[in-house]
Formats: structure tokens, sequence, C-alpha cells
């Protein structure tokens, strides 16, 4: 059994794709990251780095006692070794998805997140900002929209590249995108969309936040982050 822990973010929805696509056994703990839940000691132990999604899996391969992860990519390069599947087995399909999921990680992600602070949520609107972060995210879907050029998955087939990248493609509008732009991309977004697996993860982010709107506290309590904040374990 796993204990995922998880709020109605990007980074959150990777996993629950994951999970729905191949029905490993889990327990969904909710983590109200815009309450402040993320502090609390006992989920520090799990995530340092006070963020979700986080896990625990109770029944490791090696036998061993419960074994926690913390990072998105690292949950899904983790699940996908246990499971055996979303994968490639062979070394080069499986390190051109690793270089993907990667990249989501270090760019894609990051970068569309800046897009979403500074043109959503800064009490400032910063024009620099904005623009810098628009372009960067425009220049990283031509970049997943040429790898997608006469393939119908990231890295050949349906793979963590994909859950990884997927989520952070869904708020395209709010990132200033217009996927008309990026045909192979929006056939791929489509694609995945569409996804009995895709449709059950989105449903169960509607359910436990069925009003993601964020509030001035919020605000607060997600952006106000600094050294200070760091607990001791």
């Amino acid at each position: 059994m796993i204990d995922f822990y998880y709020w109605t973010t990007p980074n959150g929805h990777k996993i629950t794709m994951f999970l729905e696509e191949t029905g490993l056994p889990h327990r969904v703990v909710p983590i109200n990251i815009s309450a402040g839940e993320q502090f609390a000691p006992e989920f520090l132990k799990i995530s340092p780095n006070n963020r979700i999604p986080a896990m625990v899996d109770h029944e490791p391969a090696d036998g061993g006692p419960p074994l926690a992860l913390f990072e998105s990519g690292a949950i899904l390069l983790y699940l996908a070794d246990k499971s055996g599947q979303f994968i490639a087995q062979d070394l080069r399909g499986r390190n051109e998805t690793l270089q993907w999921l990667f990249w989501q990680m270090g760019g894609l992600g990051p970068m569309a997140g800046q897009n979403h602070h500074f043109g959503t949520y800064a009490p400032e609107k910063i024009p620099y900002a904005i623009e810098r972060y628009v372009k960067e995210t425009a220049r990283l879907y031509a970049v997943l929209d040429k790898q997608l050029t006469g393939r119908d998955f990231i890295a050949g087939n349906y793979s963590i590249a994909d859950m990884a990248c997927y989520p952070w493609i869904v708020p395209h509008k709010r990132q200033g995108q217009n996927l008309d732009d990026f045909p192979q991309l929006k056939r791929w977004f489509e694609s995945i969309r569409q996804r009995p697996a895709t449709e059950r993860a989105y449903a169960l982010a509607t359910r436990i936040n069925p009003d993601p709107a964020m509030t001035d506290e919020a605000k607060r309590v997600l952006f106000g982050q600094d050294a200070t904040t760091v607990r001791p374990g």
C-alpha cells in the first residue's frame, strides 16, 4: 500500500495520473498547502522541502521498512520502476524518457510556474517579468511541439514523461499560450486529456478541492516563505 500526500497542483496531478493508469493500491492523503498543512511536523518527516507531492511505500521491493519519497519526478520514476510500467526497459528508451522527465522538472515546470506567479498572483504586475516568462513558456512549448512531430507521445510510447508534462500544459490559457500555435502539442494534449485515467485524476482534484480560488491568506502562506520557514527536524 502507498500513502500518497497530495494537493491539486500540476505536480500533484502527475502522480494521480500514474496511479489511475496503473491501479497501484494507494491511499490519498490531502495536504492543503493553502492552509499551511505542509508545515506539519509529521509531513516534514516525509517531505523535508515542505512541498507536495510526497509518498510512503509500505511495501518496497527490498522488503525493508516503509520508504518515503518527495519530489514528483523522483516519485514518478520510483513508481514506474516498481510497477514496470510507463518507462521503457531498454537502455536507449529508458534514457530518452528520463531526459524528458528531467526537462519538465528543470524547465517546463519552473518556467510555467513563474509565468503563473507574475501573470496571475504577483501583487505588482511587472511587464518585464511577465513578458520574460510568457516568451520562455512559448519556447518550451515549441520544443515539445517539435519533439512530438511524427510520434504519438514524447518518448514514443505513453510514459512518465507525458504524465510529467501534461499537467503543466493544462493551464495554457493562463500562461498566455494558444495551443493552435503548436499543432503537434495540441494533438498530444487532446489524446491525453481523453484518457479515462486522466479524467479520473482530475475528477479527484475537483472532489478534494472544489473551490481552488486563491485567497490573500493562501498567497501569504504560499509566497511568503523564506529561510525562517524551514523548521528544525
